[in-house]
Order: C-alpha cells, then sequence, then structure tokens
C-alpha cells in the first residue's frame, strides 16, 4: 500500500507561482510513474502531468506545457510540480497518484489551488 499526502496548495494571483508535493510512504514508489491531475468544479480529473521514476522523462497536457515543471526525488520520496504563470483557469483541487500495473492505481487526498484574476 502507498500513502500520498499533497502539499503546497493555495490562493495566488494570475501569473503567480506554487509549488506543490507529494509525499509518498508506505511502499517503495521510486520504481513507478508518478503522475497529477485537477479537477475543477463541475468537471471530469483531468491529466496533468507524469514523470518516469528515473525523472529522465515527463510529460504535460497542453494547457500546462511550458509553465509547470514536474520533479521528484526519490531519496525523499516526494515529487514536485512547480506552478508558473498561473492563471484562473488553473484553479482546481491538484492530486497526486502512483502507477501501478500500468493505472493510477493510488491517490493522495488533494490539495487545492486557486488563482484569482
Amino acid at each position: 500500500q502507498v500513502q500520498l499526502v499533497e502539499s503546497g496548495g493555495g490562493l495566488v494571483q494570475a501569473g503567480g507561482s506554487l509549488r506543490l508535493s507529494c509525499a509518498a510512504s508506505g511502499r517503495t514508489f521510486n520504481r513507478n510513474v508518478m503522475g497529477w491531475f485537477r479537477q475543477a468544479p463541475g468537471k471530469e480529473r483531468e491529466f496533468v502531468a507524469s514523470i518516469t521514476w528515473s525523472g529522465s522523462s515527463t510529460s504535460y497536457a497542453d494547457s500546462v506545457k511550458g509553465r509547470f515543471t514536474l520533479s521528484r526525488d526519490n531519496a525523499k520520496n516526494t515529487v514536485y510540480l512547480q506552478m508558473n504563470s498561473l492563471k484562473p483557469e488553473d484553479t482546481a483541487v491538484y492530486y497526486c497518484a502512483v502507477m501501478r500495473l500500468g493505472e493510477y492505481a493510488y491517490w493522495g487526498q488533494g490539495t487545492q489551488v486557486t488563482v484569482s484574476s
């Protein structure tokens, strides 16, 4: 079992930055793809970014490409999502997840990000 705890969310003005963290405990996760998703009110949950276990490969949704950067520190069992140039449409609850056997099997409780215009 893996436990994931997100932190770093908050209220920020448009154009500002936030860094989200996702700390994992339980089973070792440093061989797994990690991902971030978000869900805005009334909308489906959507993919934001993912990173391979080595950190050598990342993938981003088009909506955040060039503004968000995902990194991981396997020694600390933590993944970081640096979010710059935030827009009001980035407002959502952000979730981290761990992939196992090809699907995201473990999820955190989420952290709220609110971007004011």
